[in-house]
């Protein structure tokens, strides 16, 4: 009775101690590590265990959850190529700055087709930056008159504006002495290239913009609402171009000039004529009197009076339209929709 008691009691101290040995072998220490009998035994997800079981060969829910697949590695993202990058943010500026790149590509056309000979005419396009036009589109209200702020800036411009030609010419120059009654001279024939520049005067000054002399008017055509810009439209008076006043606002290009041809009497220019007459053509003397001719044809020849007044006029209109007029009633919230200039028979003062 006694024994059979003590088998009972160890029993159930064995029953209730914990695991058993078998147990202890399969279940993973934490960090992997040597079981109770000494074996290693790697981490859950690691490998080369010798009791772990490879995958798919059954130790229940747990041992495949265990041993599944690990996390997908994401997707990488395609990049837009920079060429595109480039010809995107390329797009973009020229749009912004059209109207200076329509003037430049213009300007250097007709640079290269000049240069080339080639006489086509192009268009019109006046330089400008985005935000000078920045006021058209937009309604700006403001209790500045219209009139006498444009002309303020119109009394600001200090420069006035050229018109120039250029033209050729040939001239002789002669020199006669005679030497006893031998008769003595020596005469040469020059081709010469001149240029000639018609100013305006663009601001006159105080009294020639007063109210009553009627040389600036601008009126409202429409003020600005409802999102829309207001229109205006401006006349002015200026000054006839002035023409070359004296020979040294005449120039002479010595680059293509040369002398054409040379006469002489028929008394040997070598030992008479030559020795006394031809040390009377120095440089100066002969860029005196191209000079002089020059200006005289400068005031007085129609086919270069006229290009020099014409180029004047068209260089006066653009430089106070564009760089003036039209920036100063843009900032107000208008838009130019007629600009005209008339020339004054009498100049001032």
């Amino acid at each position: 009775m006694v024994r059979l008691l003590l088998l009972l009691l160890g029993t159930v101290s064995a029953g209730g101690s914990g695991a058993s040995p078998a147990a202890l072998r399969r279940a993973p220490r934490p960090g992997g590590g040597p079981d109770p009998a000494g074996r290693s035994v790697r981490a859950p997800g690691g490998s080369g265990g010798d009791d772990e079981e490879p995958p798919g060969t059954g130790g229940g829910p747990e041992h495949g959850r265990r041993l599944g697949p690990g996390p997908r590695r994401p997707e990488r993202r395609r990049r837009v190529p920079r060429w595109v990058k480039v010809a995107g943010a390329a797009a973009i500026a020229g749009w912004v700055f059209r109207r200076a790149v329509a003037f430049v590509t213009l300007t250097a056309l007709s640079t290269v087709l000049h240069v080339a000979g080639i006489g086509i005419h192009l268009p019109k396009v006046s330089f400008g930056w985005p935000w000078q036009a920045a006021g058209v589109g937009v309604t700006t209200t403001t209790d500045a008159s219209v009139g006498p702020w444009v002309l303020q800036k119109i009394e600001g411009i200090s420069k006035p504006a050229l018109g120039q030609a250029n033209f050729d010419f040939m001239f002789t120059h002669k020199v006669s002495k005679d030497i006893g009654p031998l008769p003595c001279w020596y005469a040469s024939t020059f081709y010469a290239v001149g240029h000639a520049a018609a100013t305006v005067d663009l601001n006159p000054g105080p009294a020639w913009w007063a109210p009553g002399t009627g040389h600036y008017q601008l009126q409202v055509l429409s003020r600005p609402q409802a999102g829309r810009p207001g229109r205006v439209a401006v006349t002015m008076v200026l000054p006839r171009p002035q023409l070359p006043q004296s020979a040294h606002d005449v120039t002479i290009d010595d680059l293509p000039s040369h002398p054409v041809s040379t006469q002489h009497s028929w008394t040997y220019p070598g030992i008479a004529c030559g020795m006394v007459l031809r040390p009377q053509f120095p440089q100066s003397v002969l860029y005196a009197q191209a000079q002089r001719i020059a200006f005289y044809r400068a005031g007085h020849t129609p086919s270069i009076t006229g290009p020099l007044i014409g180029t004047a006029q068209a260089q006066a209109v653009q430089t106070i339209r564009d760089s003036f007029v039209q920036p100063a009633v843009n900032a107000l919230g208008y838009i130019l929709t007629r600009f005209t200039i008339t020339w004054a028979v009498t100049r001032p003062g």
